[in-house]
């Protein structure tokens, strides 16, 4: 699968959750690729999603996310 390909289901993973109000809760780096915790809390109820991001532009694509949440 060509890198571009394994970008773009990436990036619409990332995106389905912050459009399904998840807001990145913690990162985890490592030599295998970045693990993204994300988090949504709906009154009591704390749901809690994990994606394994392979790719350099996906990770630059959820960093720009987490820095312009600031």
């Amino acid at each position: 699968m060509s890198e571009h390909i394994e970008y773009m289901k990436e990036k619409t993973s990332i995106d389905v959750l912050l459009n399904n109000g998840y807001t990145i809760k913690s990162i985890t780096e490592n030599l295998s690729g970045a693990f993204v915790e994300f988090e949504r809390i709906t009154g009591s109820t704390i749901y809690s999603e994990t994606l394994h991001i392979l790719t350099a532009d996906a990770r630059k694509y959820f960093s720009v996310h987490l820095i312009n949440r600031k």
